[in-house]
C-alpha cells in the first residue's frame, strides 16, 4: 500500500454561491485535491467555477465529468464513476475511481487512488447506509495494487475510527465545512 496519505474534498452536486472560497479554503487547510462533482451543471457553469479559482490551485482539482474542460485548464486529473466510467481517449493524467465493494478494489489498475464508499452512513445522501462490516474493512490490508480512500459519512470525529483498517486517506463531502475554519 502506498505510504502517502490523501485528504480529499468533494463538492456537492449543486454549485454553491461560495464554492470558490470553499475550494480554496479546503486546499489551504491541507486537502490534497478537491473533486468537482457537479453532474447537472452546464459546461459554462463548470468553466465559470474553475475560472473563479486561482490557476495556482487548478492542478489540485479533479473532474467527475465535463472532461472536455481538460483541454482548457491544467487540472489535476479525472475521477471515474458510474456516470463517467472511462477516461477520455489518450488521456495521460492522473486518474482516480469510485469503488463500492472490497472485491472491486482488487481489479483496479492504473489509478492514483480509489474511493471506497459508503464507510459510514452518508451525510449528503439520505438513506445511503454504511455498506461494510468490520471484517470487510479488515480485508483492506490485502489490497496492494492501489491506495484506498475512505468516503461516506467521514467527519472530524470519525477520522480516528479509520486508522485500524489501513486506509490511505479519507474523502469528505457532506461534512467538509466542519473540517474548515470558515
Amino acid at each position: 500500500m502506498n505510504s502517502e496519505y490523501f485528504k480529499i474534498a468533494i463538492t456537492p452536486e449543486q454549485i454553491e454561491s461560495d464554492e470558490s472560497q470553499l475550494i480554496q479554503g479546503a486546499l489551504l487547510s491541507g486537502f490534497d485535491y478537491v473533486h468537482l462533482r457537479h453532474p447537472d451543471a452546464s459546461l459554462r457553469d463548470m468553466r465559470n467555477l474553475i475560472e473563479s479559482i486561482p490557476p495556482r490551485y487548478h492542478s489540485r482539482l479533479k473532474l467527475h465529468g465535463h472532461f472536455e474542460l481538460l483541454h482548457s485548464f491544467n487540472l489535476g486529473g479525472v475521477h471515474l464513476n458510474s456516470r463517467c466510467p472511462s477516461a477520455p481517449h489518450q488521456f495521460t493524467g492522473s486518474i482516480s475511481r469510485s469503488c463500492h465493494s472490497i472485491d472491486e478494489l482488487f481489479e483496479v489498475k492504473d489509478c492514483e487512488y480509489v474511493t471506497l464508499s459508503p464507510i459510514f452512513d452518508s451525510i449528503s445522501k439520505q438513506g445511503y447506509k454504511s455498506a461494510f462490516s468490520d471484517e470487510d474493512l479488515r480485508r483492506l490490508s490485502q489490497v496492494r495494487n492501489v491506495p484506498v480512500i475512505a468516503l461516506g459519512g467521514v467527519t472530524p470525529e470519525r477520522v480516528k475510527l479509520l486508522e485500524p483498517y489501513g486506509f490511505s486517506g479519507y474523502a469528505v463531502l457532506g461534512a467538509l465545512r466542519s473540517f474548515l475554519d470558515l
